[in-house]
């Protein structure tokens, strides 16, 4: 393998994507089984979908390809932000636990924002 190839375990957004969606795991393990069902299996699911998507845009070969997955987590990251908020709004997160995980979608969405520019000037370059 070319030793300036970045692997996907590399890559900084795709390290905070996981953190993100341990921070997320440990509230979603204190619910009620209610509170599962209702919000927290949405949550989750869009949570976890920000790293998925990246791994898999990350994968890809043509840059048509990588911004769609790209855009996909994106989409997630922002949907995760409404429910970590309405956590918030409804008593299950605390303000700090809140402020953590904003701080993380922040410079998730501004790393994602960059592989998505990136990927334009690849296209404009090639």
């Amino acid at each position: 393998m070319d030793e300036n190839y970045l692997t996907l375990d590399n890559l900084v957004v795709y390290q905070q994507t996981r953190e993100y969606s341990r921070q997320a795991w440990q509230i979603y393990e204190r619910l009620r089984w209610q509170q599962k069902k209702i919000i927290g299996d949405q949550m989750i699911t869009s949570v976890d979908s920000v790293g998925a998507n990246t791994a898999e845009g990350y994968g890809r070969f043509h840059y048509l390809d990588k911004i769609k997955f790209y855009y996909n987590a994106r989409g997630s990251l922002l949907e995760s932000k409404h429910w970590i908020e309405l956590f918030y709004e409804r008593k299950i997160v605390n303000q700090a636990e809140l402020n953590k995980m904003i701080k993380l979608q922040s410079e998730i969405l501004l790393k994602l924002n960059l592989l998505i520019q990136s990927q334009y000037k690849r296209k404009t370059q090639s």
